[in-house]
């Protein structure tokens, strides 16, 4: 079979292996990767919601969109390790709010739903619910939204991210991404724990940087910051990944945070230019040790 090589093969400064597709991740994950080969799939897809990509339709037919779902998650299904975790990050409008529901029942067809995590965006932390062990001065607003210019809906400040795995039944290493307890006096009151942290729990904060240039600093329309993926890698269990796969690589966020743990990677993206993107945001960011490839 002649396969084309690969858009970048790199090292990261870490020593690991970074493989960059410029292919459709339907065709390329079966192709150019071993069956149940890949420990973690990480990846946020169009939402089919008119987002302006340079060349991929995002208004499709709703029944059309959730064929190319079932698509993509028969791609994933063929290269997932029986005790792997596929990571989908999903939003949706607010005249829609089933709609991430909708793709996730489709993605359950052929997985398990075993976590939903909300990642929050933006939060409004009242200085009286926080109490004094906070030490607020006042209310505090924290994070980015987009604004929505009706008086109907609420803003948007966060999405979802489901936790797929093929029996529902794959341990997580949940303190490698741990809080510490708020009142230490917990740790003594709960007998079984072993440490000072705690399960952080189905919702994280993680707010995108503030950017002065969209164009510059954030040239693709709809991605998301690399602590997002990374909390999805460490929850896993860095000792267990042996391979984290993205399938809408984007601008690359997956693969810097895969570069910063050590950990083997490989994205596809349909879109050249956002994988030069990529690949300037991994050397910018001082992860790449050497690099090969037509980017």
């Amino acid at each position: 079979m002649n396969v084309d090589p690969p858009y970048l093969f790199a090292t990261s400064a870490a020593g690991s292996p970074l493989t960059f597709y410029a292919e459709d991740c339907r065709t390329g994950l079966v192709r150019r990767l071993p069956a149940a080969g890949v420990d973690v799939v990480v990846t946020s897809p169009p939402y089919n919601l008119g987002v302006r990509y340079r060349s991929y339709d995002d208004r499709r037919p709703r029944e059309e969109y959730l064929a190319w779902v079932g698509e993509v998650t028969g791609a994933v299904a063929h290269v997932l390790a029986p005790s792997g975790s596929f990571f989908l990050n999903l939003g949706g409008p607010p005249r829609d709010p089933w709609w991430p529901w909708d793709v996730a029942r489709e993605v359950a067809r052929t997985f398990v739903l075993q976590n939903v995590i909300h990642w929050v965006k933006s939060i409004v932390i009242d200085r009286e619910a926080a109490g004094r062990s906070a030490g607020l001065g006042r209310d505090l607003a924290v994070g980015h939204y987009k604004p929505i210019g009706s008086a109907r809906y609420l803003h948007g400040a966060h999405e979802y991210l489901f936790h797929f795995t093929r029996r529902g039944d794959v341990p997580l290493d949940r303190l490698a991404i741990g809080v510490p307890y708020q009142d230490a006096s917990n740790v003594r009151r709960w007998r079984r724990a072993p440490s000072p942290l705690r399960c952080r729990g189905n919702t994280w904060f993680l707010p995108y940087p503030t950017i002065r240039e969209r164009a510059r600093d954030r040239p693709h329309p709809a991605t998301f910051p690399p602590e997002l993926p990374e909390r999805c890698l460490r929850l896993h269990g860095l000792g267990r990944v042996r391979l984290a796969v993205d399938p809408f690589l984007g601008i690359g966020s997956s693969a810097i945070a895969a570069a910063r743990l050590g950990v083997p990677f490989v994205g596809f993206e349909i879109e050249p230019e956002y994988l030069a993107v990529a690949r300037e945001r991994l050397s910018a960011a001082g992860l790449l040790e050497t690099a090969v490839g037509t980017g």
